[in-house]
């Protein structure tokens, strides 16, 4: 078992330009040219991709909403959200980035969010990694890198045991192996999911400050909403984001299980968010995996370090790629 761990103090330098991808649906087009070159700022490249039209495919008893960004031939890599995460929460510097390296990406709502249905079949993390597999065989791949954030890892990590075919490389984004081992939603967070008289935009504004770590490093960027995503649209009713999180909670986890993740396998966390001593124990499971875990972050180290998340993500994808040829 290799494990690579990496203690990081990092600063944020700035975004780069849009590359030339494409928004491609149920019928796949490349651009003739990028409409991308003069969007500079986060929140114009942000704004875009809000605009940017979603698709809908049936996948057993719900419609699952998506958008695909990069070239149709390109390898595709899907991106599983967390609990009652929309899919325009990804940050644009990684879906740019993702692009720019040739990639097919996929990003969708897990059921009950967003535009995706509710369905009648009964919320949990192996009924959202179903959902994942339908999406992936209805839009005719075989077999796609996987991003899991938070809860999403959870979904990643069933997937990658139950349907190892399906899976090239892992990535799991700040989370944990699950079970008896998983840690509690913090007080602070159920107390604004479960308030009713807020609107979807009040509650994302409230819990935002609790995706940034530590309390040092959310005093010196008050400007923070200037790089955090702040969704305004479908708002998600309260019974959706308890059952989300009642979903996570259940999952008997894969702790006892982890070996047999044979993928490729990046762990990445901030050091200051919840689930980093979990991250060691991912780890120390997964044969071969990474670890990587980056000072002054937390659950939103994605948005408070992007160029640096970026690169590790890119330099994990190419050696497994180079391993491989």
């Amino acid at each position: 078992m290799m494990i690579l761990c990496f203690s990081i103090l990092l600063n944020n330098n700035g975004f780069p330009t849009f590359p030339a991808y494409s928004n491609i649906g149920q019928n796949i087009s490349e651009p003739s040219s990028s409409p991308f070159s003069s969007f500079s700022s986060f929140q114009s490249k942000a704004a875009f991709l809000d605009n940017m039209p979603s698709y809908n495919v049936t996948v057993g008893d719900i419609d699952v909403a998506y958008k695909q960004i990069g070239r149709p031939d390109a390898k595709p890599i899907i991106l599983i959200t967390g609990a009652s995460a929309t899919m325009d929460m990804w940050n644009p510097l990684l879906l740019e980035q993702l692009a720019s390296a040739n990639y097919r990406v996929i990003i969708f709502e897990n059921r009950g969010v967003g535009e995706s249905t509710v369905g009648t079949k009964e919320f949990s993390i192996s009924q959202f990694a179903n959902d994942t597999l339908g999406l992936l065989d209805a839009l005719g791949i075989s077999k796609a890198d996987v991003l899991g954030w938070s809860m999403g890892g959870f979904i990643a990590q069933q997937l990658a045991i139950t349907n190892p075919d399906k899976v090239d490389n892992l990535i799991l984004y700040t989370t944990s192996c699950g079970g008896p081992n998983d840690r509690p939603t913090p007080p602070g967070v159920m107390q604004i999911v479960t308030n009713t008289s807020m609107s979807q935009e009040e509650r994302m504004q409230k819990l935002a400050p609790l995706f940034f770590a530590p309390a040092s490093w959310f005093k010196a960027h008050p400007d923070y909403l200037n790089y955090f995503r702040i969704p305004k649209e479908f708002p998600i009713p309260q019974q959706i984001h308890l059952q989300q999180l009642d979903a996570a909670a259940t999952w008997t986890g894969t702790c006892n299980a982890l070996s047999s993740i044979t993928q490729p396998t990046l762990v990445i966390v901030g050091m200051d968010d919840d689930s980093a001593p979990d991250s060691l124990t991912l780890t120390e499971g997964i044969p071969g995996s990474w670890l990587v875990r980056i000072r002054d972050a937390g659950h939103g180290l994605m948005y408070q370090h992007p160029d640096e998340f970026n690169r590790i993500l890119m330099t994990f994808l190419e050696n497994s790629r180079e391993h491989k040829e």
